[in-house]
This record gives structure tokens, sequence and C-alpha cells, in this order.
């Protein structure tokens, strides 16, 4: 244990990898499989809390060294890829560091995806290994080598961490996103991307391995997906100082997130707006005992001051510990962080810039702000499947994202050149759901857009042209193509083609004012 508490530092320098100056760590640990020995540091301590059923630290270990020791004898050795597809619970867990243990890179799939999206994963990544919890097992498409989700009952209790001393920029793991392009991305995160995040919120947070003590873990309520790079984030997190994550039994319900935070004595909470603001309309938020709740951090979508003072009054327990941020999957899930008193002093800002990372602002065409670039040592090693990056020669990742930098050097979002929808903190890409529109034989022109939704951030609208279609036949037109939360919940159908620019192109920019205006002219009210 000493050996993985000294591998953590605070000081930073310059190191040049392959031309590129990365600010990185002078110490840092190297391979994600050294986390597992922190297992043996909380030992019995509750690790994982869903419904009826209590894993500890010491459960959880043994759980991994069996499941790491069948993929192993499957035949999974260094480097193999491994698909993890389920929704949140113990085995996902097990799955994702028995993976990690036997040296194989976890592949997280999206639960969500459609067919035709998890077969087109599956071409791309061609995973030597598929696990799938009982619900999604049927998906699989004939063909793909499949082992069991459930760890076996026997077999060694101690994880073997052989790996734990590997190249840090080998492949970590690979997660989807949503880009703008016409299916999900496979992004490639290696060791020292997924490391070198953790070590910095860790830093800032004064949470390093011998900064804590033996009894310092918190209970955490975890609502989001573990396939999306919070999940993550939030694993690498407990594991290293001994969070109990408490997640749901199922979807999410605010009903029992509130019983969960009184029951458990909550301190952390990690959520998209959609999930907070369904808790504090909730009637019992005012009979409920939440005052252990004291940490919020609030990402995924736009916060905006009104639901910063809304949390505020709901949840006086946390003030002033409200925090966001800013980041992107191909950065490594986060690149700026605001404590709670910056965004009490300067409500709207996404923060100051992690410690080993540089923000910059490029001149954006055709918009007053500029597009922010991001270099850190946590971004992608790129994408399988994907002919460009927007990683440029110097290491400036190009998010496409616009805003800019103030003097005291918060960084400000003020829009997205790339019009991602965020529907309650999914990323949805327009040209997507266009795409599949087009698929359609009824469909003949489409735009696809984000409006305002006072609960999910933003929800989907298509005006299409698609003479004596309903609404309800290009839903079900749309049914298996697309994943739930990206079929479109507005529709403006149309039966002459839609106007075009000047330079003979569909106009976008009045077809999106008009649909947004169309909705605020009726109160929210369905089209």
């Amino acid at each position: 244990m000493s050996t993985a508490i000294d591998e953590w530092g605070g000081n930073v320098g310059v190191v040049d990898m392959e031309g590129v100056p990365f600010r990185m760590y002078t110490n840092r640990p190297q391979h994600l499989g050294s986390l597992l020995a922190f297992a043996n540091r909380w030992d019995h301590r509750p690790h994982i809390v869903q419904g009826e059923r209590v894993v500890s630290f010491s459960d959880l270990r043994s759980a991994i060294a069996a499941q790491a020791t069948d993929l192993r004898r499957l035949g999974i050795r260094a480097g193999d890829r491994v698909m993890i597809l389920g929704w949140n619970s113990a085995e996902w867990i097990t799955n994702f560091w028995a993976s990690v243990a036997a040296g194989a890179v976890p592949v997280l799939a999206n639960a969500w995806w459609s067919p035709n999206e998890l077969e087109d994963a599956l071409d791309r990544i061609a995973p030597s290994l598929v696990l799938a919890d009982e619900r999604n097992a049927k998906r699989i498409p004939a063909g793909w080598e499949t082992g069991s989700w459930t760890a076996p009952a026997d077999g060694s209790s101690e994880v073997e961490t052989s790996v734990a001393k590997g190249d840090e920029n080998e492949p970590a793991v690979i997660i989807f996103t949503s880009g703008t392009e016409r299916r999900p991305k496979a992004v490639v995160l290696s060791h020292r991307s997924l490391l070198a995040g953790l070590q910095m919120l860790l830093h800032i947070t004064k949470r390093l391995p011998q900064q804590i003590g033996e009894e310092t873990g918190e209970a955490a309520l975890h609502t989001g997906p573990m396939f999306h790079i919070g999940g993550v984030q939030t694993l690498l997190r407990a594991i290293t100082v001994g969070d109990t994550l408490v997640m749901p039994s199922g979807r999410f319900d605010p009903e029992e997130a509130l019983r969960l935070i009184e029951e458990w004595k909550i301190r952390r909470w990690s959520a998209v707006p959609t999930m907070v603001s369904r808790l504090l309309e909730h009637p019992d938020v005012q009979t409920r005992n939440l005052r252990s709740l004291r940490s919020l951090t609030v990402g995924g979508a736009p916060v905006h001051a009104e639901f910063l003072e809304r949390i505020r009054t709901g949840l006086p327990g946390v003030e002033p510990r409200i925090a966001t941020g800013y980041g992107l999957t191909e950065n490594g899930g986060q690149a700026v962080a605001a404590s709670g008193k910056d965004t009490t002093d300067r409500p709207g800002t996404t923060g100051k810039p992690l410690p080993c990372v540089e923000i910059s602002i490029a001149p954006a065409a055709d918009f007053d702000a500029g597009e922010i670039l991001v270099r850190s040592p946590t971004q992608m090693s790129g994408y399988i499947g994907e002919e460009e990056s927007p990683i440029d020669s110097e290491g400036w990742l190009h998010t496409g994202d616009l805003g800019h930098l103030d003097e005291d050097g918060y960084l400000w979002i003020t829009g997205r050149s790339k019009d991602m929808i965020i529907r309650g903190g999914e990323n949805i890409a327009p040209s997507a759901v266009e795409a599949v529109l087009a698929q359609l034989p009824m469909v003949s022109e489409s735009v696809v857009f984000g409006v305002p939704h006072p609960d999910l951030g933003e929800e989907v609208m298509a005006i299409v042209v698609a003479p004596g279609a309903t609404a309800d036949e290009l839903r079900a037109g749309l049914h298996g193509r697309l994943a739930s939360f990206a079929v479109p919940s507005r529709w403006n159908i149309r039966t002459e083609p839609l106007p075009l620019n000047h330079a003979g192109k569909i106009d976008r920019a009045t077809l999106v004012a008009e649909g947004r205006a169309e909705v605020v002219s009726t109160g929210g009210a369905g089209i």
C-alpha cells in the first residue's frame, strides 16, 4: 500500500511527448491496475449499495479476482478488448475492474443504443469478448463470443496486479460519445489520461492518498450511467478514497433519491440538472432530512444562475459547495472546475483550468466568441474508425464549443458551434438524427435541433418534409434505429420544400429560430 501511495504527488512539470509539451505531475501512478491495491485499505467498508444489496470492498476484491481468473481462462490477454454492456450494478463494476486486472481494455457500451448502433459498435471495435447483463444479452448479434456477467463463486480472493506497471500511454478504456457525425464515436483513453484526471481532482480537493486517513470515505449518490466518462471518474475516485457508492435500484426516481440521501447520510452527489430539478420539485424534499448532503456537483448541461439559486433554497446544506465544471469525453471528462464560492461570486462560469490543463481561445469563423481549445494529459489517444481527429499537431483539442476567458482566468461558455443537443445530460448530434430520418421513405428533408425544456434542459425538435405522415408514424419509423432519448419529441411536419439560404443550402438558422419561437409561443405545448 505504501508503494501505491508514494506514487502520488502534487508537483507539476512539463513533459515533452512526441513534440507536445504537456503539463504533468512529477510523481504519478502509471496504470489503472494500481488502484486495485486501495481496495485492501478499505477492507469491509461498504462500497456498493443498490436496493437491499450491500457489497463491501472485500467482497468486490474477491469478485474481481474470480472474474479476472475466468477472463484469462477464456483466453483474454493483455490488450484484448472486452465489451461491457449493461445497466448500473455491482456486476458492472466488477466486470470493469476484472477486465483491468486481466490486462484487457474495457469497452463501455451504451445500454441505451438501438440494435443498429450496437451492431455498428461491435463491427468497429471487434471485441474479443462481450459481457452483458440478462436484459442486454439477448440483444447481442450472433457470432460474438460472450462470457458470464456474474463472477464465479469460487476462486482466489486476491487480485493479481502484475499488470499495474505497464505503459501509461497504452489504451485503458474505450468510451463512446455522440459527436456531430452520423454515429457515436469510439474514444480511446489511456491510463495516463484517466489517472491524470483523477490526480488533478484529488489534488485540488486535498484528497490525495497520502492526505487522507483510514476512515475518510464518504457516502456518494451515483445516479448517472457507469458507461459515461463521469461514471468511470466516479469509480476511480471511490476505490482510491474509500467512498460508498449508493445507486438507485433502477431508473432515477426522485422519491428514491430522497430516501437514499436520508438513509445512507449521503454527503456527495454528482448529477445532471434534470435530476436535481426533479428532486427539488418533489413534495418530500420538505420533509426528508437532507442535511448530510454537503457537496453537489452539477454538470452535463448548461447551469444558469436561477437554477443555482433554486438549489441553495431547496438544499441549504450544500451551500457553498455547489460545484460545476466543463469537459468532454475526448478530454477525459473534465478540464475546468468551479468551486461553490466561484458559483456564488461568478454565477454562470464553468471555473478555472485544473492544474495540468491549458485553455486557449481561437478565432471561430462566423461567431462573435472564440472556439475553446484544451491541451491536457487527460486527452484521448484518438478515435477508432474515424480518419479525422480534433487534436492538432501542437496537442490542442478543438472542442467546437464557444466561449472566453476573463481577466482572472475563469472560463465562460457562450454556445456550441456544433449545435449539440444536451437532453437530460445525454448528448445528441442533430446530424445523426437527420441521417436516420433520411432513411424513412416518407421524409424528403429534415432539420433537427434542440429547444428549451424546463426539466430536461433541452428536448429534440424536428422540422420535416413528409406529406401525409403523422408524428406517430415518424416516431414508429425511428424505433430501433435511434436511441430512445434521441427520438424527437416535437415535430413540425411540412408538405413544401424547406427554404434555402443564399448559398443554396437549407436555411437552417431561420428554421431553428422559427421552431424555437414556436415553442415559446405555444407555452411549451407539444407540436
